[in-house]
């Protein structure tokens, strides 16, 4: 998806769980689940609160995700940029009841038209970590 206005792409997945909003926001904001699922972290749901994704380096990258909190709506919406390897983006969480759970829409904005390979990488990287959240959520997070 496009977003003509600044001529950067935006990733849209959205997802159904079986698990109600509250337990969603515990699994998007609790640094420990976060770890489960995504990256480790030193993050704190705090609007201006800047910390750090982190994974095992590889080559021509050091591992490392710079973030901070722009947005904290408990159990309704959750933003934060995402800095690494020249991507300077954006990802929003939003959280939805419905029958039998929530709706989640994830949207991680910003991807210039020359970071297709970055886009098609965020495309499959988040697929993954969102089928690791439904394991971690299915394991028994209260």
């Amino acid at each position: 998806m496009s977003n003509p206005a600044e001529g950067t792409l935006t990733l849209v997945i959205e997802r159904q769980f079986a698990h109600p909003p509250e337990k969603l926001w515990r699994a998007l904001t609790e640094n420990q689940l976060v770890a489960q699922w995504l990256l480790k972290n030193d993050f704190e749901p705090t609007v201006g609160k800047k910390f750090q994704f982190r994974s095992d380096p590889v080559q021509n990258w050091d591992g490392i995700i710079n973030s901070e909190v722009l947005l904290v709506d408990p159990i309704t919406r959750l933003s934060y940029t995402w800095s690494s390897m020249g991507l300077d983006s954006v990802v929003l969480f939003i959280l939805t009841p419905s029958d039998g759970g929530t709706h989640l829409r994830m949207e991680h904005s910003g991807f210039r038209p020359d970071q297709q390979q970055a886009y098609g990488g965020a495309k499959y990287g988040w697929q993954n970590f969102f089928n690791r959240m439904e394991q971690v959520l299915d394991g028994g997070v209260q």
